[in-house]
């Protein structure tokens, strides 16, 4: 059983959450908490894998309480479930499992949980997993905010003035420069192999000449294309 703490401010929403939460195979809610003290306490006595945390508890900071929590227990996986969009972005990179905005949907939880149970269940060393919390990119769009798991990306395409992500399923968009998301990124894994695209190294299908100083790249799980100049080349092949 995955033990699971809800701290929110407003008590027919913990009501709400918790019922929410329980109805998924697996998942006991240990705890209910309206504040800071109460949620630290209990966290520190019940030792949940599973917070959910309101960004707002009366007036006092549930990121510092997340923040706290992750100090006891740097494993815990905190998800933020909340009305506070703005705080998505940087609540995520730091701490989060996951970030729920109100209103909350059962099918949106479900997923989160499910989530959780491949992580917890794949493998009996839980250290082996946890990387996996920060392995996101935060992809904001016009009218969403999209968490794009890292390994999947294939390649990143800026034209148009427009990012596109792809990945083997979707393709994102964004206003988010090349260099940005570069800096997010693994270079052990990802190559700037041209001023407009980023690639996945592991990705690269078979590469064509186009031109006398520029490659085609073909990848795999998508049909889209990528240019790499002939310095990246030489230091893709090693010559």
């Amino acid at each position: 059983m995955i033990r699971v703490m809800v701290v929110e401010d407003e008590e027919q929403i913990r009501i709400i959450l918790g019922k929410m939460i329980e109805k998924n195979e697996g998942f006991k809610v240990v705890s209910s908490c309206a504040d800071f003290a109460s949620a630290i306490s209990s966290f520190v006595s019940l030792r949940p894998e599973i917070v959910f945390m309101d960004i707002d508890l009366n007036g006092e900071s549930g990121l510092e309480c997340a923040k706290a929590i992750c100090e006891v227990d740097p494993k815990v996986k905190i998800i933020f479930a909340t009305a506070h969009s703005e705080y998505m972005a940087n609540a995520f990179e730091i701490y989060a499992f996951d970030y729920i905005v109100k209103p909350f949907d059962m099918e949106r939880i479900r997923k989160t949980l499910e989530k959780i149970k491949v992580i917890d269940g794949g493998s009996e060393d839980e250290e082996k997993h946890a990387p996996d919390r920060t392995e996101k990119l935060i992809i904001k769009g016009k009218e969403e905010i999209n968490f794009v798991d890292i390994k999947d990306i294939i390649m990143i395409e800026r034209t148009d003035g427009v990012t596109r992500i792809v990945t083997d399923t979707d393709v994102f968009l964004t206003s988010q420069s090349l260099s940005a998301l570069e800096e997010k990124l693994n270079p052990e894994k990802f190559m700037r192999c041209h001023k407009s695209y980023i690639i996945r190294k592991d990705a690269i299908k078979k590469l064509e000449v186009y031109g006398r100083w520029t490659y085609v790249v073909k990848l795999k799980g998508c049909d889209e294309t990528a240019l790499i100049t002939n310095e990246k080349y030489k230091e893709l092949v090693g010559t």
